[in-house]
């Protein structure tokens, strides 16, 4: 079982910057993607950034690229998404998510694909 806890949400203004932790704890060790999510209030939920825990390889979806960058700690076993240059359309619950399975292509993106969520931490971005 594995057990994820996000953190660093909060409210900021358009151009805005924030630093999103998600630290996993628990039986690690099958993990082989870990990565984002995000829900805004009537949106379905949507992946916004990858990472394969054991090469590092990363996935990013096009509303986020250049803005958002996925890294990992492994000592930590900590996940962290660096949002940059935020949008009004950034506002949302953030997630993180975790998975044993070997996800390729538009796997990454699919919410089913993932075994393990977190609570979720929020987002607001003001214009």
């Amino acid at each position: 079982q594995v057990s994820l806890v996000e953190s660093g949400g909060g409210s900021v203004q358009a151009g805005g910057s924030l630093r999103l932790s998600c630290a996993a704890s628990g039986y690690m060790y099958n993990v082989k993607w870990m990565g984002w999510f995000r829900q805004a209030p009537g949106k379905e939920r949507e992946g916004v950034a990858f990472i394969y825990t054991r090469g590092g390889s990363t996935d990013y979806a096009d509303s986020v690229k250049g803005r958002f960058t996925i890294s990992q700690d492994n000592a930590k076993n900590t996940v962290y998404l660096q949002v940059n240059s935020l949008k009004p359309e950034d506002t949302a619950m953030y997630y993180c998510a975790a998975t044993t399975s070997p996800l390729y292509g538009a796997l990454l993106y699919s919410a089913s694909s993932y075994n393990y969520w977190g609570q979720g931490t929020q987002v607001t971005v003001s214009s």
